[in-house]
């Protein structure tokens, strides 16, 4: 039975506020054999020089070596050469990838079955310390971050590690869940924002549900105790059906609680489809010219609510085309440093 430690950081790898989510983990070892995988990180041209800044940071930051394991192609790599990544990663006892690109990875992986020798380090009582764009292979899915954010592909999902089976757990991984570098759009969720989180939500088998992990945040899974713990910046979040169970920063849940969630949530909810307020504001305002003795004004107050739930959500846009719908059906709205107003 697996008992080590899966550890997952939404970014920030080699940041202070990781470095002792680091040292914790590789305390729980005597004799720490420490391994880094390259492949989400093998198509860039800078493949040497990421590599040594991990190197650098293990030796300077943890005082550990960090061995480099090259696996940047699976097709171009040698039959010895896969053997001895595979015999390296069982080997080991503190299993690092990072930053790059989940589908990329998994291209490298999947072939190479890397899931049964993490499994292995598992079973040996070890580590893996999966970071960013690696966190997102270890799900039953994967969302290809790149492909979707930016070459506009369609949301769907691809084929994951699955790791967490060894946990019991059915889910898809996401890191950066709170990303706010977009400031006026959405760039939550892995870039990916609500919209299209929702759509690869509904693909999603039933009991299946999403791991969260925000920036600069730790989720530690201890496969003996049927536990998960939270530390550094942020929160876990354990969505189902849009409905999201929070694991605070500093707590610690046992891992029934989350397996129990998503058969809990399909018994007394139904997934909820997401809402198209074009539509809504269509026939909404459709709704003034068919009703007799119609009164605007709720219907006013209503689509200026709407108007400011689309703005906090960065869908400026829409919000402009519902003010210009306003106006031009008579309706003056100004806003004040007090909220809006109409006349």
């Amino acid at each position: 039975m697996s008992r080590g430690v899966i550890a997952l950081l939404g970014s920030g790898e080699t940041a202070p506020g990781m470095t002792k989510v680091h040292r914790r983990l590789l305390a729980r070892h005597d004799d720490v054999l420490a391994v880094n995988l390259d492949s989400p990180y093998g198509f860039q041209e800078n493949v040497e020089q990421v590599t040594g800044k991990l190197v650098d940071y293990f030796d300077t930051s943890l005082h550990t070596q960090l061995r480099a394991l090259a696996l940047p192609s699976y097709e171009s790599a040698s039959d010895v050469e896969r053997a001895l990544v595979k015999h390296a990663v069982r080997s080991a006892t503190y299993v690092f990838a990072g930053p790059g690109s989940p589908s990329y990875a998994l291209a490298q992986w999947t072939p190479l079955d890397l899931v049964s020798d993490l499994r292995a380090v598992l079973d040996n009582d070890g580590t893996v310390c999966f970071s960013s764009a690696a966190v997102l292979t270890l799900g039953s899915h994967t969302a290809p971050i790149y492909e979707i954010y930016k070459v506009g592909a369609p949301a769907t999902w691809l084929e994951g590690l699955d790791l967490f089976a060894e946990l019991g757990l059915s889910c898809a991984a996401i890191p950066h869940f709170d990303n706010a570098e977009g400031r006026n759009y959405d760039t939550r969720y892995c870039y990916i924002g609500e919209r299209r989180l929702v759509e690869l939500e509904e693909q999603l088998p039933t009991g299946t549900a999403i791991l969260g992990v925000d920036e600069h945040t730790a989720l530690t899974f201890d496969l003996a105790a049927d536990s998960v713990s939270v530390t550094g910046r942020g929160h876990g979040h354990w969505r189902y059906r849009a409905q999201t169970l929070t694991l605070e920063n500093g707590t610690t849940t046992d891992l029934r609680a989350l397996r129990e969630f998503a058969h809990a949530t399909t018994a007394v909810s139904p997934r909820p489809r997401p809402t198209e307020p074009s539509r809504d504001l269509d026939a909404l305002l459709a709704s003034v010219h068919t009703q007799p003795s119609f009164d605007p004004a709720p219907l006013i107050d209503a689509l200026l609510t709407l108007r400011g739930e689309l703005k906090a959500r960065g869908d400026y846009d829409l919000a402009d085309a519902l003010r210009r719908a306003l106006t031009d059906s008579g309706v003056e709205v100004r806003d004040t440093p007090d909220g809006v107003t109409w006349t």
